[in-house]
């Protein structure tokens, strides 16, 4: 797979997520998938089952992940999202996607853009390409150490 394959796979692994498709989301997705998801635990988390309730309970509320909704009918926005600097690195059966992800959404008083860094490790198993890890960050400037002691 050349870079621009790997481009392809990964923004139709991210559509899978925010689609709520759970059926694609598995077809591009390690079973022993492990994530870091900076704004859910500082702990990693491991496997599809994290997702899968997540992308569940979307479709179930009728939204799209990283979506917001306005109003008291709970409208959906209209959302795109954007892979900014991404930068492909290839090692074999191994591939590392790093860039900010930018997720746009239309909403009442003007686009809102939300950020974060992700890198996301995907590699060749048995002739299938699969995300096996990912880590996203901060897109902004957060302190090196907590600003209160634990």
């Amino acid at each position: 797979m050349n870079d621009s394959e790997i481009h392809e796979f990964l923004l139709r692994h991210i559509q899978s997520i925010r689609e709520n498709d759970l059926e694609a989301y598995h077809a591009t997705t390690s079973e022993e998938l492990t994530l870091y998801e900076w704004w859910v635990t500082p702990h990693r988390i491991d496997g599809l089952p994290f997702h899968d309730f997540m992308m569940t309970e979307n479709e179930r509320r009728g939204s799209v992940f990283g979506t917001e909704t306005t109003g008291d009918d709970k409208t959906k926005t209209n959302t795109r999202f954007d892979l900014a600097n991404l930068h492909i690195q290839r090692y074999g059966n191994t591939a590392i996607a790093s860039y900010t992800l930018l997720t746009s959404s239309g909403l009442a008083d003007g686009v809102k853009v939300a950020s974060h860094n992700e890198s996301r490790v995907i590699v060749n198993i048995d002739g299938d390409w699969k995300v096996v890890h990912v880590h996203k960050s901060p897109s902004w400037l957060s302190a090196h150490m907590p600003t209160t002691e634990v």
